[in-house]
């Protein structure tokens, strides 16, 4: 039978790994890459993870999303990291629109599903955590991508599309690019470049806003504004910039990157979508273990790819259909979860591992 995961590694954990396996101790940063509903895949392989592999953990985690990555995170920093997975899906899954939303309106939505998993005291007990260290992606807009006017903001993200397709660097003049972090240690990978760089620390009063503003794509959702403790402005989703997280991790020597991810593609930045020859860092990806569902594993699923935010049109006035859909994904992810968790405790992951393909770098 075809494996289910792939296992892609940098040069760098790509020996450690061979030489020695994996363990949980083994891993410094973990990385959760944008994706909206492609995030239901992992949902079960997130359980294992935080509920079970992390269990019993001292040494701090560095946990580093965007977007929906920062979303799954913000529910594995939670007391029971297990049962607030459980509420963020319930939440997650409870979502219908009757006709096109409005940003407002998927805005308020977004709000619901957040405050369903965190509750009153989530940011308070996430950034009280004893190990784990939440870290997420925002942009922090400039000129008239500011605005929310669809006359106004269309044009402005158009722009910013084309001047990322001659130079990803020329994102610089559109977005500025922000790490909320916990304020508790510098996170390895404060060290960002390539774009203008803006570090705010996490508190009890922003990370609900924080988290939302990771999220918030542009023309989808409301921007938001004025976030306590960061510049003025308005900051919107982190996945315009680092949609799949090419960013220098640094982890301690010897160390490891964990990146569960939704495929084996590694796309720079959101506007990468549409540019097969735009790859990250190899040197960025050296430390770094992706693991993913393989292209067998997703052409067995019902449709034949992973769950995606084009499900809401493709079942427009059928939710009943698109939750049976996200469902039979849902539990499809419980076989990633069991293979996850036999290749690290057998060992076999030594021989499973592979170098990332030379065509996936640069």
């Amino acid at each position: 039978m075809k494996e289910s995961l792939i296992w892609h590694a940098g040069d760098r954990a790509l020996s450690r790994i061979r030489d020695g396996g994996l363990s949980a101790q083994d891993v410094s940063v973990v990385a959760g890459a944008a994706g909206g509903p492609k995030w239901l895949i992992l949902r079960h392989l997130d359980a294992a993870l935080c509920g079970n592999w992390f269990a019993g953990r001292t040494e701090k985690l560095f946990l580093l999303g965007a977007s929906i990555g920062a979303w799954r995170f913000a529910a594995w920093c939670k007391p029971d990291p297990v049962s607030a997975l459980s509420d963020f899906e319930a939440a997650y899954l409870d979502q219908y629109y009757a006709k096109p939303p409005t940003a407002a309106e998927v805005t308020d939505e977004s709000l619901r599903i957040q405050r369903a998993y965190l509750g009153e005291t989530g940011p308070r007990e996430i950034l009280d955590h004893p190990v784990f260290r939440l870290n997420c992606m925002s942009v922090r807009c400039r000129a008239l991508s500011r605005l929310d006017a669809k006359p106004v903001l269309a044009p402005a993200i158009v722009c910013s599309a084309l001047a990322n397709a001659v130079n990803r660097k020329l994102l610089g003049f559109f977005f500025e690019r922000v790490l909320f972090s916990d304020p508790r240690e510098l996170p390895p990978f404060h060290a960002m470049n390539g774009f203008p760089f803006q570090r705010v620390a996490l508190t009890p009063q922003n990370l609900s806003q924080a988290l939302l503003a990771s999220g918030s794509i542009p023309l989808v959702m409301s921007g938001v504004r004025n976030i306590p403790g960061a510049k003025p402005g308005t900051y919107r989703d982190g996945g315009l910039i680092d949609y799949h997280l090419d960013v220098p991790f640094n982890p301690p020597e010897g160390r490891i990157t964990l990146f569960p991810h939704f495929g084996e593609r590694v796309v720079p930045g959101w506007f990468d979508k549409w540019l097969p020859k735009r790859t990250p860092s190899k040197e960025h990806l050296d430390s770094v273990l992706l693991v993913a569902p393989s292209r067998e594993f997703i052409a067995r699923l019902p449709l034949g790819k992973i769950s995606d935010r084009t499900d809401f049109e493709r079942f427009a006035g059928r939710d009943d259909e698109r939750l049976v859909y996200w469902k039979a994904v849902l539990d499809a992810g419980r076989i990633l979860a069991d293979a996850f968790m036999e290749a690290v405790m057998s060992g076999s992951i030594r021989n499973r591992v592979r170098p990332f393909p030379p065509d996936s770098v640069h």
